[in-house]
């Protein structure tokens, strides 16, 4: 593992415009996503999904995530940035879930049709938020889920994971972080639904045989810095490629913002991961 410490103080530039297509990739109101192409005639992209967070409930949308999406997409990378079904609407355990592979397996059918066939499916990579970082780890360890894991089984392979400050380990977040959206999602305690946990939990699906970059601010009061932490550990531990990036002074909302150095932090290594691919 490598853990790095960055001190953050610079922001990056002014992003060019791109405008989204929107596409539904199910039948509910809230499985779509906007898929962002990079300016020009590029016949072939590596794609991005990305995924907001907020708790996995309904008050929150993918609109914030746009940002993100146009500056990646300066970058020669396409982006697909998915709405999911929340807490509080028609998600929750396991449809909120189920929703970020079904709409990652659409990249090879009806999102791929939308771009012209210039996605390269071979480069597809997976980023994540807070309750989106979750939603993007346990996206990419759907290979390695058992049995019992909720359907469906990924269809498009990913090849990296970039997660800013992510929920790794729901029962430590249910207990230690006593965080009641984690509860929510998931109908209860551990003791109340222990598979429910298990099966919701990156951490519990190690080793997933892709590179993954963990970035978490040292003064977030909202996600541990330790869910980071602890799940590096453990994917070093079980022989996974994993860094770990820790930005001293940086709290939970600042990844938010696409002109903080911590966005740029994360930017960058997603960039290195689609060109290591």
């Amino acid at each position: 593992m490598f853990t790095l410490v960055i001190s953050v103080s610079s922001a990056t530039g002014t992003d060019q415009s791109v405008d989204p297509v929107r596409i539904s990739y199910a039948a509910d109101t809230d499985t779509f996503g906007d898929l962002y192409l990079p300016p020009g005639d590029g016949s072939s992209f590596p794609v991005v999904v990305l995924i907001h967070g907020g708790g996995w409930a309904q008050k929150s949308n993918l609109e914030y995530a746009g940002a993100w999406a146009r500056s990646l997409t300066r970058h020669g990378i396409a982006v697909w940035n998915i709405e999911y079904r929340r807490v509080g609407g028609h998600g929750g355990w396991p449809t909120t879930l189920s929703d970020t592979v079904a709409a990652t397996n659409a990249l090879a059918d009806v999102v791929q049709e939308k771009a012209s066939g210039r996605l390269d499916l071979d480069r597809v990579h997976v980023a994540g938020y807070s309750a989106g970082g979750q939603l993007a780890a346990w996206a990419a360890s759907r290979p390695s889920q058992g049995v019992d894991a909720p359907e469906p089984a990924l269809e498009v392979p990913i090849r990296s994971a970039t997660i800013m400050a992510g929920v790794f380990d729901m029962e430590l977040a249910a207990t230690v972080g006593k965080d009641r959206f984690v509860r929510n999602l998931l109908g209860g305690m551990p003791s109340d639904h222990p598979d429910r946990y298990r099966i919701a939990s990156p951490i519990e699906h190690l080793p997933i045989d892709i590179p993954v970059t963990a970035l978490h601010g040292q003064a977030d009061r909202v996600v541990s810095i330790e869910q980071s932490r602890r799940y590096a550990d453990a994917a070093l531990a079980a022989g996974d490629r994993v860094d770990l990036i820790e930005l001293p002074g940086v709290g939970h909302g600042e990844f938010t913002n696409t002109e903080s150095a911590a966005w740029a932090t994360t930017k960058q290594a997603i960039i290195d991961h689609v060109n290591a691919t």
